[in-house]
């Protein structure tokens, strides 16, 4: 569906967002995510168990709500890019970006030529509110879509000032938990080269034109995130937040009933 990106306006006008993932691939819980008021929430195809068709049913009880839908691909694949923004997201969340060549790859794959390599058929689909508003859609596609490139490993880090020159990255997104896999255990945090290469991917983000984003860890939070000048945070998760509800919900009256 056609309309104005109201989360990378809120970006551009420098303000700074809260984002939920969804892997539950329900459209209710979808919808409920949406009408809370995230400025944003990211369909999980790397990950999740979404398909095309399902990330589709969830844009679409999202819609009644500013919130943009951005779709994960599982891939930095042009045809997995093609599909995701034919069904029409605001945004496109690409994984384990390297070098430069990689991201002006990712661009190509997202914009029409001459400026791109996306196949057309927009007439037809989803995005250009199934050719209603084609003309318009085919003039914007470049100002409406919020681009997101995921930093994951040391490699990319490395090379991090040559990914932000490319035009047309909206967010450079560090994806802790990668990161420090490549770094040499998943999850230790405490590794005095993670904390280095954490470190120096948030200074050169902070000091470019390009957004900064990423999750909270165990040892961190949305907010404090916020307050060391992150711009784009997914603050929350529909699978994580009913887990804990459960165990907590569960937790309290288990010691009633004992």
């Amino acid at each position: 569906m056609y309309r104005e990106n109201q989360l990378k306006k809120r970006l551009l006008n420098q303000q700074k967002v809260l984002v939920c993932w969804l892997h539950t691939a329900s459209p209710i819980v979808a919808e409920i995510m949406a009408l809370v008021g995230y400025d944003g929430a990211v369909i999980d195809l790397e990950h999740g168990p979404v398909d095309y068709l399902c990330a589709t049913t969830l844009m679409q009880a999202m819609s009644a709500s500013p919130t943009s839908p951005i779709i994960r691909v599982p891939w930095n694949d042009p045809v997995e890019i093609k599909r995701a923004l034919d069904t029409g997201p605001e945004g496109i969340m690409v994984p384990e970006l390297s070098n430069a060549a990689e991201a002006e790859a990712l661009v190509r794959a997202c914009l029409y030529p001459p400026k791109g390599k996306r196949g057309a058929a927009s007439v037809l689909n989803r995005a250009s509110s199934y050719g209603l508003d084609n003309a318009k859609y085919l003039e914007d596609e470049a100002k409406e879509l919020l681009v997101i490139a995921q930093i994951e490993s040391l490699e990319a880090v490395a090379n991090l000032e040559q990914i932000i020159a490319v035009d047309g990255i909206d967010v450079l997104f560090i994806g802790t938990n990668d990161l420090s896999g490549d770094c040499g255990k998943i999850g230790d945090y405490d590794n005095p080269v993670f904390i280095e290469a954490l470190a120096k991917a948030e200074d050169i983000i902070k000091h470019s034109q390009k957004a900064l984003g990423g999750l909270p860890r165990a040892c961190d939070s949305a907010s404090a995130m916020l307050e060391r000048g992150y711009d784009f945070v997914i603050s929350a998760s529909d699978v994580l937040m009913l887990r804990d509800a459960a165990l907590q919900d569960l937790k309290t009256n288990r010691e009633v009933s004992a």
